[in-house]
C-alpha cells in the first residue's frame, strides 16, 4: 500500500475515535468551535486574483508570534503580495487575527486529506509555501511541492524527541522531507539533525532564530506605572513573572514562594499557565495555600493579592516587562522548556529548570554570558525568589538583552530565501 494512503488511512481512523472527544472537551466544556468546516475548506473563499502569493503555516500561538516581525517586513517590501496565513488551534487563530495584521488572509490549516489539501492549493493558488518550526502534515507538504515553485522550511528546529522520532522511522520522514526545498534552520545542532536523518546538507542553512527578532511593544516607565497600578501591585513589591507553566511546575514554585514570603513579605507572584484549559486547575493548586489569589480579569487597582493568575492569551510578554525576575516555564519537568526571549528583549534577569532540550543552544548561551541561571533544585528556587542584589539582577537582565541582540539577522535570511523562490522564473 503506498505509503500516503496508509497514512490518511490511520488519519481518518484517528480522527473517527477522536472527533467526540475534541468535541466533549472544546465545544462543551470550553464552549468553543471545532470549526470542520473550515478546515475542510467549506468557507475557503477564492479571491480571484492573479498577484503572487505566498502560503505561510505555523502551529500554534507561540510559532504565531514569531512570525509577526517577518510578515510585517514581507508586506512593507511587497505590499503587492497576496498574504496567506494558517494556523491549527484555536489559540492560534485568536492570536494571529489579532497580532497579524498584515497578513491578508487568515484560515485553519486544512485536514491532512488529499482532496481537502488539494482544494485550498487550487483556490488559494500560492506561489511558495512557507512553513515555520517543524509541523510536517505529509499529504499538505506534498501537495505543497507538486503546486507550488517552493517549499520553505524556515525557523526550522529538531529537538532531541523529533529526532528520536524521526530516526525510529527514517525511510518515512526522508519521504516526507523531500518535499521541502530548502531548510533554515536555527542552530548547528538542528543541521546535524536533519543531515543524520538524510536531508542533503546542500538544503539545510542555519540562520539562527526568528524568535530573537519579535517587535515586542516598547513599554515607558509611566507604561509599566500605569499597569502596575491597574493591577495593584504596589512599588515596593518585587515581581515574580513564571511565564507557560505546565502541569507539576505551579505547585513547586508556590511551595518555594511560601517558603521566601516568610522571609521577604514584599513578593508577589504572576502565574501564567500555558494552556488556557489549566485556568481552573492552577486556582484550584493556589487556593491550597494561605494566599489571596486573582485572575487578571477578576484584578483592579484596589483588589490586592499575592498570586495573580494571568488567564488571558497575549499578555504575557508584557507581564514580563514589569517583572523584577522571570521563570521560563516547561522546564522544570521533562517538557522542553518555552521560549527565553520574552523577557530577555526587556532586560529581565531569567531563570528556568533543567529541562530546556527545545531551547537547549539558547538556554547555553544564555547561561554562559551571565544572563540566565539554571535552578536544579529547592534552594535554588529559594534563591530566586529571594535574590536581594539588585546591581546582580541588573547586571543579568543587561547580559540578557546583549545577548539577545547577538543573535540577530534570521529575518533578513529568510526574507532572501522567499524572494529567491517567488521571482518570475
Amino acid at each position: 500500500m503506498n505509503m500516503y494512503v496508509f497514512y490518511s488511512l490511520l488519519l481518518f481512523i484517528y480522527l473517527l475515535i477522536y472527533i467526540p472527544v475534541y468535541f466533549v472537551r472544546i465545544k462543551l466544556l470550553r464552549g468553543e468551535r471545532l470549526f470542520l468546516r473550515d478546515r475542510l475548506g467549506r468557507r475557503l473563499k477564492d479571491e480571484g486574483t492573479q498577484k503572487k502569493s505566498l502560503w505561510i503555516h505555523a502551529v500554534s500561538v507561540g510559532e504565531v508570534l514569531s512570525l509577526q516581525n517577518l510578515i510585517k517586513k514581507i508586506k512593507e517590501k511587497y505590499p503587492a503580495w497576496t498574504i496567506h496565513f494558517s494556523t491549527l488551534t484555536n489559540t492560534g487563530m485568536r492570536v494571529a487575527k489579532e497580532k497579524l495584521t498584515d497578513a491578508d488572509n487568515i484560515f485553519f490549516v486544512p485536514l491532512d486529506f488529499k482532496h481537502v489539501v488539494r482544494k485550498f492549493f487550487s483556490t488559494l493558488r500560492p506561489r511558495v509555501f512557507v512553513l515555520a518550526e517543524s509541523e510536517l502534515w505529509p499529504n499538505l507538504l506534498r501537495e505543497a511541492n507538486r503546486q507550488t515553485k517552493g517549499v520553505l522550511l524556515i525557523n526550522g528546529r529538531i529537538s532531541s524527541r523529533s529526532f528520536k522520532r524521526y530516526s525510529r522511522f527514517k525511510f518515512v520522514a526522508r519521504k516526507i522531507l523531500k518535499n521541502i526545498d530548502l531548510f533554515l534552520v536555527q542552530t548547528e545542532k538542528d543541521k546535524e539533525n536533519l543531515e543524520r536523518i538524510g536531508v542533503d546538507s546542500g538544503v539545510v542553512e542555519v540562520v539562527s532564530n526568528l524568535k530573537s527578532e519579535t517587535n515586542l511593544p516598547i513599554l515607558t516607565d509611566e507604561d509599566l506605572l500605569k499597569l502596575k497600578n491597574n493591577l495593584s501591585i504596589p512599588m515596593t513589591n518585587r515581581v515574580i513573572v513564571a511565564g507557560s507553566t505546565r502541569k507539576g511546575e505551579e505547585k513547586e514554585l508556590i511551595e518555594a514562594y511560601s517558603r521566601a514570603k516568610t522571609v521577604d513579605e514584599n513578593l508577589l507572584l504572576i502565574l501564567a499557565p500555558r494552556h488556557p484549559e489549566r485556568f481552573d486547575e492552577v486556582e484550584r493548586i493556589c487556593k491550597d495555600f494561605p494566599f489571596k489569589v486573582r485572575r487578571r480579569t477578576q484584578v483592579s487597582p484596589n483588589k490586592q493579592w499575592d498570586i495573580l493568575i494571568l488567564d488571558t492569551i497575549g499578555e504575557l510578554a508584557h507581564f514580563y516587562a514589569l517583572s523584577d525576575v522571570s521563570f521560563v516555564g516547561g522546564s522544570m519537568v521533562p517538557w522542553g522548556g518555552q521560549n527565553l526571549l520574552e523577557p530577555a528583549f526587556y532586560k529581565k534577569p531569567i531563570f528556568f529548570g533543567p529541562h530546556m532540550e527545545n531551547f537547549a543552544f539558547l538556554a547555553e548561551k544564555f547561561v554562559q554570558s551571565g544572563a540566565a541561571r539554571i535552578i536544579h533544585k529547592n534552594r535554588d528556587l529559594d534563591e530566586m525568589f529571594l535574590i536581594k542584589d539588585e546591581k546582580s539582577l541588573e547586571k543579568m537582565g543587561k547580559s540578557a538583552k546583549e545577548t539577545l541582540n547577538s543573535l540577530q539577522g534570521a529575518t533578513e535570511k529568510t526574507i532572501s530565501a522567499i524572494e529567491a523562490m517567488m521571482a518570475d522564473s
